[in-house]
């Protein structure tokens, strides 16, 4: 199904603006009502991020937030694992450093999938050939990805996109509370993990997000 025949915004930009992180391992309560809660608080793009799920229980979820994310006209993506976008028929993928270049994907989906890239370095911006946007960070000091290294502060942040041509998706300990000198500095938008699923209420952190965004756009 191409792109042209969804509802998907032509700007993406603006689709990548309040975007979730929804890991199974990132919340105590049961993901798909985090996401729902979130999606009715203004999250415009959704990732599921299950990197220790089975492939069947991965693409199930898969397949339950893609319909949630359809019914709220937000952007559905899939962490890492191309198969399983593809197999759930969601709107894109999300690569890192070491999976499948983006160019390598584009040639197997074709033009009217998403894909999102996160590059590992200054230099790694380059390598997202073939992506729509990058995913940079850790901005800010995070521990929901014991993986993602020094925090870049928005000095480093700032530094790593200069070159960049595609829109930018700052993550990595933002809150609300952080979350406008992102934008500032020159993001499309911002992701988050734990600022809406370890939230005691996701619907008002999303809407606390989604307002701190749209303002610092404006």
């Amino acid at each position: 199904m191409k792109r042209s025949d969804r509802w998907l915004s032509p700007n993406l930009r603006d689709m990548l603006a309040v975007y979730l992180v929804a890991d199974p391992e990132q919340t105590e309560r049961d993901l798909s009502d985090d996401v729902e809660a979130a999606l009715e608080g203004g999250v415009t793009c959704v990732q599921l991020r299950a990197k220790n799920l089975p492939d069947q229980e991965a693409w199930h979820l898969a397949m339950r937030l893609r319909e949630q994310c359809r019914r709220h006209r937000a952007v559905f993506l899939v962490n890492d694992r191309l198969d399983i976008a593809i197999a759930a028929q969601t709107d894109g993928v999300h690569l890192g450093a070491t999976d499948l270049p983006p160019w390598i994907c584009r040639w197997i989906t074709g033009e009217d999938f998403v894909i999102g890239y996160s590059p590992a370095s200054d230099y790694g911006t380059h390598l997202g050939r073939g992506a729509d946007y990058l995913g940079v960070g850790p901005v800010y000091g995070t521990h929901s990805k014991p993986d993602a290294g020094e925090a870049l502060g928005i000095e480093g942040f700032v530094r790593r996109i200069k070159y960049a041509e595609e829109p930018i998706v700052g993550i990595g300990g933002i809150t609300p509370g952080n979350a406008a000198p992102v934008i500032q500095a020159g993001a499309a938008g911002v992701a988050v993990v734990s600022a809406i699923l370890r939230a005691d209420d996701p619907a008002s952190a999303a809407a606390a997000l989604a307002q701190t965004v749209m303002t610092a756009r404006g």
